[in-house]
C-alpha cells in the first residue's frame, strides 16, 4: 500500500484513537481534536492524567481503547511516542499516524522491526483532512515541492 493510500484510509474511516490529547485548551492536539470532531470523526482520546476533556471521556492507555478501532493518531511528547507506537502495534492497530514533530529518530525503525508498514510520519494531519485556511495553503506549497506522499 502506498503512503497516499494509507493516508486516504486513515482520513476516510472517520474513527480513530488520539494519543496525547492535552488538557491545555490552546494546544495543537486540542485544535486537531476539535477540527476532527467538527468534520464528523469519532475521536477516542487517550490521556492517562485526565478523565474528561471537552466533555469527552479520555482513555488511560492504548489497551483501554475499544476493540475495532483501527486508526491511531499519536500527538505525544517525543519521550512517549515510541512506547505508545510499540503498544499500538502489539494491540493490532492497522494504521498509525505519528503527527509531525512527535516522531523520534527510532519511530520508523521500530515499526519496521515489528513488520508494521501502515505508518505515517513527518506529515501534518491538518493537511490531509479536508484542509482549509492556512492548512490548505500549506498543502498546496508542499504539493508544489513534491512533499506530499505518493
Amino acid at each position: 500500500m502506498t503512503k497516499s493510500e494509507i493516508i486516504n484510509n486513515f482520513v476516510t474511516s472517520k474513527k480513530l484513537a488520539l494519543a496525547g490529547l492535552s488538557r491545555d485548551p490552546k494546544s495543537f492536539s486540542r485544535m486537531v481534536f476539535k477540527d476532527m470532531k467538527q468534520k464528523g470523526f469519532e475521536v477516542l482520546p487517550i490521556n492517562p492524567n485526565s478523565g474528561i476533556i471537552d466533555e469527552t471521556y479520555c482513555y488511560k492507555t492504548i489497551n483501554d481503547i475499544p476493540e475495532g478501532t483501527e486508526n491511531l493518531l499519536i500527538m505525544t511528547a517525543k519521550a512517549n511516542t515510541d512506547e505508545i507506537l510499540k503498544s499500538a502495534i502489539n494491540r493490532g492497530f492497522k494504521n498509525i499516524w505519528i503527527q509531525q514533530g512527535s516522531e523520534t529518530k527510532n519511530s520508523e525503525l521500530i515499526a519496521s522491526d515489528l513488520k508494521f508498514t501502515n505508518l505515517i510520519t513527518k506529515q501534518c494531519i491538518f493537511m490531509f483532512n479536508n484542509p482549509s485556511g492556512i492548512h490548505k495553503f500549506h498543502r498546496g506549497i508542499n504539493k508544489l515541492f513534491g512533499l506530499i506522499p505518493k
